[in-house]
């Protein structure tokens, strides 16, 4: 869940792609480069992707899926957000368990342990379902999201203000700090990659389109190699005669949910303008000093405004 100082840095970002993208029909017939361009900065990318999938996927349809089961279709829809779709929206009684609900409901049953768990997922999603109305699931269904926002927070909850004070487990136990338990911390590995970043004496970088699957899928990218074959790609790529010695910048260190990942750049200039790798789907040549309007991980955009800013 987004901290509040991380949402007043996103808003800007998804007021500029609803701008672009108002209706249902305007963004399935967009392109994709430009539905990750707009994304920049709002990380995950797959949800980027995803969401132009499902747009896809109503428009042709020609209706929004409304019960739970037909949402949870659409790609990138787990129950809970269909859940609140179907409850929300169309007034069915869903129940749903993200992050703020998952909170209110561990601590009014007094859940030990961390929610994540599969027997505990189990038992809170029992919760969910047992405590859903047949009617004004809407309002039920807002309610105890903004309960868990505003009232029942990870740390200080203010449980004198809260409805559900009386019957709640944790607060009669002084449970309230412990309840629900962290998730158990795990150390992530430390992956080490290397960036190719390939100028042109008219200041143009070399970037390539990334495989749809995996990290910064359907993003660009500049070329990556293990340290091996650095000199092989370098090759590949610019030719052996038209390119200086590539000169190593500081590391750029990015973190996943699962990994560090260790970005060493390799600037490369070259003497002259290359004409060994052509335009392509998935790779090109972009001017550094101009817009480059496509989708860009994080990582990249920082590699770029070095360059820009480098004399």
């Amino acid at each position: 869940m987004l901290q509040q100082t991380q949402v007043g840095v996103v808003i800007p970002y998804f007021e500029r792609f609803m701008a672009r993208f108002p209706t249902v029909a305007e963004l399935a017939a967009a392109d994709e480069d430009e539905v990750l361009h707009l994304w920049t900065g709002l990380g995950y990318y797959s949800r980027a992707r995803n969401l132009l999938t499902a747009a896809r996927a109503v428009d042709a349809a020609g209706r929004f899926p409304e019960s739970v089961d037909e949402l949870m279709e659409l790609p990138g829809v787990g129950r809970s957000t269909a859940g609140a779709i179907s409850s929300i929206a169309f007034g069915h009684p869903a129940p749903i368990l993200d992050g703020n609900v998952k909170r209110v409901l561990a601590r009014y049953t007094g859940l030990e342990g961390w929610p994540g768990t599969s027997a505990n997922q189990h038992a809170l999603w029992e919760s969910a379902a047992a405590n859903t109305p047949p009617t004004r699931c809407a309002d039920y269904t807002q309610a105890m999201m903004d309960l868990g926002a505003t009232l029942c927070t990870r740390t200080r909850p203010a449980c004198a203000m809260c409805p559900l004070h009386d019957d709640c487990a944790a607060r009669r136990t002084g449970s309230t700090e412990r309840i629900p338990a962290p998730k158990p911390k795990r150390e992530r590995p430390t992956r080490e990659t290397h960036m190719l970043m390939l100028e042109t004496p008219d200041r143009a970088v070399l970037l390539q389109k990334r495989p749809r699957r995996g990290i910064w899928g359907g993003l660009w990218s500049f070329p990556e190699c293990g340290l091996e074959t650095i000199e092989a790609t370098l090759d590949l790529l610019a030719g052996n005669h038209h390119r200086v010695d590539p000169v190593e910048l500081e590391p750029v260190r990015h973190g996943f949910t699962h990994y560090r990942l260790l970005i060493r750049p390799l600037h490369v200039k070259l003497l002259t303008n290359p004409g060994t790798v052509s335009e392509s789907a998935t790779m090109g040549w972009f001017p550094l000093d101009a817009p480059i309007e496509v989708g860009l991980a994080r990582p990249v955009t920082r590699l770029l405004d070095r360059l820009r800013t480098a004399t």
